[in-house]
């Protein structure tokens, strides 16, 4: 999928693929009547969004707020209220999870079957001290990408597989080669135009709105003006844009000097991740030797559980969860085998939601997560999983995980793929990098600019597929919750069948010429609903 891992769209690939605005989608509903929500044709468009609304846009509706969220604060007001849930275990399969958070300490899954700190293994499921969750990468934070693992080592794979591999790091080293230049030039950029908006202030910090209103007649001026307008309007400062592109430059000269096929990160967790009964290793440090690395699983295990109306950063989608951290995401592509261990230690602890905001285009043992995604099955877990970023339909294009060997015939009924909105409704509700899919994504949610959770106490937006999956889990965690006797499977098509169908034609990869029908993009052609999934779980756990 993406070269950034986990799946979710970085600081600096913003930049290039997501640009800011304020549009916004619609609906019918008779609250006396509980009439489920529906998208007419035409809105009418509120003022802008504000920073407040846009804060918690995925909880708002489509037909008061004229956003296309997904009605979760219609469905306390207004299904919820003086109804009791029982809890529900969420598992985190990710980069790890600042359990310290300020927005998160009240909702951690605890082990209570394990005697925190005494070293033995309390409860004999092989994981000394597994308080919180497991950590199946040990002390490693960074990781080759699939295919780069493949070059090292051919015999992972057939001949085939393996000359794809080949010619995707060529390709990529390639890419690189002429990025480089444009990250150079960029850089130059910057400096050159924030050198003179800084002389022209007079102090070090502006912002865009006071570039804006720059009023000058030197060439100089107007045209360092132009270039910090454009560079300002990406969402970052000037320092924050300037590490992200740095950080983009330095990945491309490493790309080009091979660096990245030159170390074995995984020697630090010292197991072979080619042995799947090769079990004993990690450790219960669910945050990882460094908090840094963890912001994208913080902000995941936010979006679906930060503590909600305790006036800190965001509210979570579900009230009555616990979340259960399991630690197999890197910066980097993920383990097959951590992966399909991941996924059954979360269930043999009692998940009922799995949330994988993880993806990727190559999987030489993708048997041992199939048989992991058939276990929760068995075990009537439901796994919700990202379905990308790479703008690509995923009925062609490689995606693993997946629930499906011919990319035609599901082999299990308890995995959903999420695509990604944006909050604009209209032609651009599609988030410009999401993945689709008629066959293989299975429904949309909110994915642009998500605000959540982030390490030490901090919170922040994000977007990719990685935050629209987590958005779904929310809603499937609130459906266990109050529906409890409701399987797996039916939650995974109460949040398919009861979305708001699109029935317009939207813009596909962010490009103006690439305009489909909504209803082509996923299997249900709908976008995922926490009202209309609760009404129809009422109706359906009288039947």
């Amino acid at each position: 999928m993406n070269t950034i891992k986990p799946i979710y769209i970085s600081a600096f690939a913003f930049l290039a693929l997501v640009g800011c605005g304020a549009s916004k989608q619609v609906s019918n509903t008779s609250n006396s009547d509980l009439v489920a929500i529906s998208a007419p044709l035409n809105i009418t468009k509120k003022a802008p969004i504000t920073e407040n609304d846009l804060k918690r846009w995925s909880h708002l509706d489509i037909v008061t707020d004229t956003i296309p969220g997904m009605s979760v604060d219609k469905a306390y007001a207004e299904l919820l209220k003086g109804k009791k849930g029982v809890p529900v275990i969420v598992g985190i399969v990710d980069s790890g999870v600042d359990i310290e958070h300020e927005d998160l300490k009240s909702v951690l899954w605890t082990n209570t079957k394990e005697i925190a700190g005494n070293g033995i293994d309390d409860d004999k499921n092989g994981y000394i001290d597994d308080i919180h969750g497991w950590n199946f990468l040990g002390d490693s934070t960074k990781e080759n990408l699939e295919y780069e693992r493949i070059i090292k080592d051919k015999t992972l794979v057939d001949d085939a597989t393996y000359q794809a591999a080949k010619a995707l790091n060529d390709k990529k080293v390639a890419d690189a080669a002429a990025g480089k230049t444009r990250s150079q030039q960029m850089l130059e950029t910057i400096a050159a135009g924030d050198a003179v908006l800084v002389k022209h202030f007079g102090r070090p910090v502006y912002t865009i709105e006071e570039v804006n209103a720059i009023v000058s007649q030197e060439p100089v001026t107007q045209k360092s003006k132009a270039a910090m307008q454009q560079m300002l309007s990406y969402g970052l400062t000037i320092s924050e844009l300037k590490i992200a592109v740095q950080k983009q430059l330095d990945d491309q000269v490493a790309l080009i000097n091979g660096d990245h096929l030159k170390t074995d990160y995984r020697k630090v967790v010292g197991d072979n991740p080619n042995d799947i009964t090769n079990t004993k290793y990690g450790n219960n440090n669910v945050m990882g030797p460094d908090k840094n690395e963890i912001l994208h699983g913080t902000h995941v295990a936010g979006i679906v559980a930060q503590t909600r109306n305790n006036v800190l950063g965001g509210d979570g989608v579900a009230n009555n969860v616990q979340i259960l951290t399991v630690r197999a995401v890197p910066d980097g592509d993920e383990y097959d085998k951590d992966i399909a261990l991941g996924i059954r230690y979360a269930v043999d602890n009692g998940a009922k939601v799995i949330n994988g905001s993880f993806g990727k285009s190559f999987s030489p043992h993708k048997q041992w997560v199939y048989d992991a995604i058939k276990y929760a099955e068995k075990k009537d877990v439901l796994i919700v999983h990202a379905a990308g970023n790479d703008a690509k339909d995923i009925d062609f294009a490689e995606n693993f995980p997946n629930d499906s060997k011919d990319k035609v015939t599901e082999f299990a009924d308890n995995l959903i793929t999420i695509g990604a909105l944006n909050f604009e409704y209209g032609n651009k509700v599609v988030a410009r990098f999401s993945n689709i899919g008629k066959i293989n994504v299975d429904v949309f949610a909110p994915g642009v600019k998500i605000y959540a959770t982030t390490p030490n106490n901090t919170y922040k937006y994000l977007q990719g597929t990685s935050m629209a999956a987590p958005n779904a889990a929310g809603v499937a965690a609130l459906i266990r919750s109050y529906y409890p006797k409701l399987s797996a499977q039916q939650v995974k098509h109460i949040l398919m069948d009861s979305g708001v169908a699109i029935s317009t034609a939207v813009v596909v990869g962010g490009k103006a010429s690439d305009t489909r029908a909504f209803t082509t993009l996923s299997k249900s052609g709908k976008i995922v609903n926490a009202y209309n999934a609760l009404l129809m779980a009422e109706k359906m756990s009288k039947k």
